[in-house]
């Protein structure tokens, strides 16, 4: 079996006008990027402009890629991050904290036949999420990175401009406020237990 090709050679051949590789890299990447920005703005509809917006800039060239300075994948995180924090700056009051992401909904309605189960689920997801957003920005973004994407912190590093120890001191900073803004009911638990049903459902 063919082994599948790495982010740079899809990248390099969608360079070259490849549609199909292209596509490819889009379906691999879309997914965290999409998370990172909905978790990072607080907005569906914000984080779908934003992972559009991310690909159209590395299939224009806007932001001028390097492989020896990082990853695609930090790359990508990276451009999401600069718009993230554009669009913060522009509507910031605005950002709406009530908004439910369809996929959250149904993935735990499929995984919770009881209609009880189903709503407590949502319910602790929601706080959860409300508790990643509340958080401020520079604890925020290494939550999302480390916790929910499971970003080693080399490459959050990297993504945010800012030394390794600078992740490690502000992950623990986030994960005490965490515990801090959970109910008391999952208290108990580390965040990181905590944050693994909004990483698996949204």
């Amino acid at each position: 079996m063919t082994p599948p090709e790495t982010d740079d050679e899809l990248f390099t051949a969608a360079q070259r006008g490849d549609e199909e590789a292209f596509l490819a890299l889009y379906r691999r990447r879309q997914g965290a990027i999409y998370r990172f920005a909905m978790h990072m703005s607080g907005s569906t509809a914000a984080a779908e402009d934003i992972t559009q917006e991310v690909f159209l800039a590395l299939l224009r060239g806007d932001w001028g890629y390097d492989p020896e300075r990082g990853s695609l994948s930090s790359y990508l995180f990276g451009i999401a991050r600069k718009l993230v924090l554009r669009q913060l700056e522009r509507t910031y009051a605005d950002v709406s904290l009530d908004e439910h992401p369809p996929e959250a909904v149904s993935a735990a309605n499929d995984s919770a036949p009881d209609p009880y189960d189903a709503l407590n689920e949502r319910e602790r997801i929601e706080a959860l999420r409300r508790a990643v957003v509340s958080l401020p920005r520079r604890y925020r973004e290494v939550v999302v990175l480390c916790d929910l994407e499971e970003m080693d912190y080399a490459d959050a590093a990297a993504v945010l401009g800012c030394p390794i120890g600078t992740v490690r001191s502000r992950l623990h900073r986030a994960r005490g406020l965490l515990l801090e803004k959970l109910d008391r009911g999952h208290r108990s638990r580390s965040p990181v237990q905590a944050l693994k049903p909004v990483r698996c459902l949204i």
